[in-house]
């Protein structure tokens, strides 16, 4: 970039486009604004939104200076490593999809440390918080912003988190996020029971309570104790290469996190349950995956396996900002060029997106040729003969 910018100083340039990156004091939480302002009306001009995509990223790294860079789950390369780990919030139709948030996850090592706090130009406000938590503020600002609603998606690392699908439940989002197996849920038509009976003296209880005969279960068992009908093979998308389809059955459930201490149970939401199978015989010996939301209670079996299933999307986001964009390209060590670098990588990506949105989908397959402008009568390529 530099040498292209100013071929008589490529140094200097570098110098120039370093500092804009690592040091400028502007704002990225603005530029994704402008980013998202400007690239959503191209997206949603076709197609609204459809999904709120939350998760994470991690960066592979070697050394211990880089800004929140700890021994964690690197989703990359599927296990424990050193890494750094960003978590965003993007958002899409069933064509196109842009991050709109992106934030360092600081461990705990990390914000309890002044002096590499110091080092790598952490700011003052930033202070521990879980990835859900990140997740919850990233949400909460969208809302604010007013971006269209949709229903939120994310996955277990998320779901299973008992305050972020409440903090979902505060602002009035609908989501379907994944979950463990060992969740406890109460069964279709069960919840806690009744507070204990007035005594006759002191307050009268409002605590919701259970019973040794009266206790929630498992997913995971409430799953495995679902009729042969409950289960319906639903196909989701097309791919490339075949049909996304798999066995799937999804009950009314009631959460039971900690409902021993409300004085309401906690609402009715969908517990869907994946199974794969083919050719009639079980692919695997008990379901694979779960997910818990409120969405409504008449919503179809295929839609709840098409909303889940949109997370997908999140995928094709980081395959490409990594793959063509330099999204783990950075090498610097500081929490401001952290931030710049990936929102400069999210700007270029958003304006491909909506460049490619300005094309229908059969223009975009090359079945709709852009016309070519004629060749001059005149025009000679250069280095051809000038001979007749």
């Amino acid at each position: 970039m530099a040498a292209r910018l100013d071929p008589d100083n490529v140094q200097r340039a570098h110098q120039s486009l370093h500092h804009v990156v690592a040091v400028a004091p502007w704002s990225d939480q603005l530029l994704l604004q402008a980013v998202r302002q400007y690239v959503l009306p191209q997206i949603t001009g076709r197609h609204p939104l459809s999904a709120w995509v939350v998760d994470d990223t991690g960066f592979p790294k070697k050394g211990k200076h880089s800004v929140g860079v700890a021994r964690q789950y690197c989703g990359q390369i599927g296990k424990q490593d050193n890494c750094q780990v960003a978590v965003s919030l993007s958002v899409g139709t069933d064509a196109a999809s842009l991050p709109i948030a992106y934030e360092l996850y600081l461990p705990e090592t990390w914000s309890e440390d002044p002096e590499r706090r110091r080092k790598a130009g952490v700011p003052d406000e930033v202070v521990f918080r879980t990835k859900p938590l990140i997740a919850a503020e990233q949400i909460q600002r969208a809302v604010a912003d007013g971006v269209p609603r949709a229903p939120v998606l994310a996955d277990a690392a998320y779901g299973n988190d008992t305050k972020f699908r409440q903090a979902l439940l505060d602002m009035g989002l609908e989501y379907l996020v994944g979950i463990q197996p060992t969740l406890s849920v109460w069964p279709p038509g069960q919840e806690p029971l009744p507070p204990k009976p007035r005594k006759a003296t002191g307050r009268p209880p409002k605590l919701r309570q259970r019973a040794p005969h009266h206790q929630p279960v498992l997913a995971q068992d409430l799953a495995a104790g679902l009729p042969p009908t409950a289960w319906q093979t639903i196909l989701w998308r097309k791919g490339t290469k075949k049909k996304l389809e798999s066995r799937f059955a999804a009950v009314r459930v009631r959460p039971a996190n900690r409902d021993f201490e409300r004085s309401e149970p906690l609402p009715e939401q969908w517990l869907l349950i994946e199974w794969p199978q083919t050719n009639g015989t079980n692919d695997e010996a008990h379901p694979t995956k779960y997910w818990l939301g409120n969405l409504a209670a008449d919503t179809s079996l295929a839609t709840l396996v098409a909303t889940a299933k949109r997370r997908w999307i999140i995928e094709r986001d980081y395959e490409e900002l990594k793959q063509e964009l330099g999204l783990g390209h950075y090498e610097g060590r500081g929490w401001r060029g952290f931030h710049h670098h990936a929102t400069l990588c999210i700007a270029a990506y958003g304006f491909l997106i909506a460049e490619r949105s300005r094309f229908s989908p059969s223009a975009r397959a090359g079945q709709l040729q852009l016309a070519l402008p004629e060749v001059p009568p005149d025009w000679k390529p250069r280095g051809a003969s000038t001979t007749p």
